[in-house]
């Protein structure tokens, strides 16, 4: 079973920013009062505004070729999806079971019971939580200083994964950036696909947009099992 991770460059070509690249969304905000239970806490009608722009573009967004790619292998039974991603295109390209583990823009939950549900287009500090009324609703995405979701799982994904593969990541955000040098332990074979390189200890890499070298290399992979 290959074992996917993918960045924020798998959605850059369908009008995502990106994070750490020059004019990447963390250039132009000040992530401390935006993507932090701080900040959140200091001014939760500015973290709800932010948040209600970034969910637009996503729903406003559709998926590009790699996403199709890689919901194609998904749907062969020969890849597991991991994604850093907050954006729900895979899904949309066709993929019905993302480990997001960054959480998701189109999901909100309760600071105070941590219910969660499908998010509106648009969120307020006044809104209330359907379960036990707190008016404590925040996106469901993990910020700054939170345990991203399902780290077990991955870890046992990853452990009987015959082949590990980067796409469109950084490289720098833990534990995701450490994902490799775990593979390489485990002597697992390890991929990037990358705009350019990442500087992490891959045994082999592929580079260019997102939206032609993902597809080019699902297509070398052929029709077998691959299991």
């Amino acid at each position: 079973m290959i074992f996917i991770l993918t960045g924020a460059g798998l959605s850059a070509e369908s009008g995502l920013g990106t994070f750490r690249d020059t004019g990447g969304i963390w250039s132009k905000y000040d992530l401390t009062e935006v993507a932090t239970p701080e900040g959140y806490a200091r001014n939760p009608a500015r973290v709800h505004e932010f948040y209600n722009v970034r969910r637009r573009n996503a729903a406003a967004a559709t998926p590009n070729p790699a996403h199709y790619a890689l919901a194609n292998l998904e749907k062969r039974g020969v890849a597991r999806l991991i994604t850093q991603n907050v954006d729900s295109l895979l899904e949309a390209a066709g993929a019905s079971s993302v480990l997001h583990m960054h959480g998701q823009l189109d999901r909100v939950k309760c600071a105070n019971c941590d219910v969660r549900w499908d998010a509106p287009l648009e969120t307020s500090a006044d809104d209330a939580c359907p379960t036990c009324g707190a008016l404590a609703v925040r996106p469901d995405v993990v910020w700054f200083g939170e345990i991203p979701y399902g780290l077990d799982q991955i870890e046992t994904w990853l452990a009987t994964a015959s082949l590990f593969v980067a796409i469109g990541t950084s490289g720098t955000v833990y534990p995701a950036a450490g994902y490799v040098d775990m593979a390489r332990t485990l002597g697992i074979p390890t991929l990037e696909i990358n705009l350019e390189p990442s500087g992490g200890a891959f045994d082999d890499g592929v580079y260019g947009p997102a939206s032609e070298t993902v597809p080019n290399w699902v297509e070398t992979l052929g029709t077998s099992p691959l299991r």
